[in-house]
């Protein structure tokens, strides 16, 4: 179907936000459940031998899309279901063939963001990660690594690097699905679309970073006065759990504001 380009003010971005808490709250059980589910399955694709990161790297674009269409059933008070994130590549040859290749590309853009960034870092993410499968890490090992220059370097650019690269993406799987785009023109839609409603993708993001700071403020506040540090670790993974859900469930309304159907 025919897709209409459309723009938004700059105070939706906060209501892309609003919508998607409120679609959550109507179907909470299955739209966690649905990302749980992913997570197990991208656990199962690390596993595989050399190019499991980048495998579960490659599936990001599937969540997104599947999560979309997940949440427009919702608002159409139809089902959440798993079976939602295989439903793209149940469709016509040219769009499965177009959506793995954004896939594709996907995951070896932002492979290749990280591999320079660590590379810039100098290794200090790799010797990170390192540090964090280790059980008590000496605190002079820690402070020695966010010392290094090279860090903070590495971090910027990769931050750079994921961001320019989600602009593209952030809508070319659904294009891809409903628009019946080629990936090159979904691409390019994507950007196109992401750059007229700027200002309100902007308050999108700074919401989610004043929701995010916010919360992990009055948490450590709470958990401080109350002396339930020993629970904060597991309350924190529900709350990180919950924001996660809650993000890709907004996905759809920041779609449907940027595209109408003809």
């Amino acid at each position: 179907m025919a897709m209409i380009l459309k723009s938004v003010g700059p105070g939706r971005g906060a209501y892309w936000v609003r919508d998607g808490l409120r679609l959550y709250l109507k179907r909470p059980l299955a739209f966690t459940a649905l990302f749980v589910l992913f997570l197990f399955a991208a656990l199962f694709i690390a596993l595989v031998p050399l190019v499991g990161g980048v495998l579960q790297i490659m599936v990001v674009p599937l969540l997104s899309l599947g999560f979309m269409i997940a949440s427009q059933s919702a608002l159409l008070q139809g089902p959440v279901n798993p079976s939602q994130f295989i439903e793209p590549l149940r469709a016509a040859p040219a769009q499965r063939r177009d959506l793995l290749l954004l896939c594709l590309l996907y995951g070896l853009l932002v492979a290749a963001s990280l591999w320079l960034s660590d590379l810039i870092a100098d290794g200090g993410f790799s010797r990170g990660m390192d540090l964090m499968r280790r059980q008590n890490v000496p605190r002079a090992e820690l402070d020695a690594l966010l010392a290094e220059r090279g860090l903070a370097a590495g971090a910027l650019f990769g931050g750079l690097a994921i961001t320019l690269i989600t602009i593209p993406f952030w809508h070319a799987p659904a294009l891809v699905h409903w628009g019946h785009q080629s990936a090159l023109q979904a691409l390019f839609s994507s950007t196109l679309a992401v750059w007229r409603c700027r200002g309100a993708f902007l308050v999108y993001s700074l919401t989610w970073m004043a929701l995010f700071i916010g919360c992990g403020l009055a948490s450590g506040l709470l958990f401080g006065l109350l002396g339930l540090g020993g629970v904060a670790p597991l309350l924190m993974l529900s709350a990180g759990l919950f924001f996660s859900t809650l993000f890709y469930v907004s996905l759809i309304f920041t779609f449907n504001d940027s595209f109408g159907m003809q």
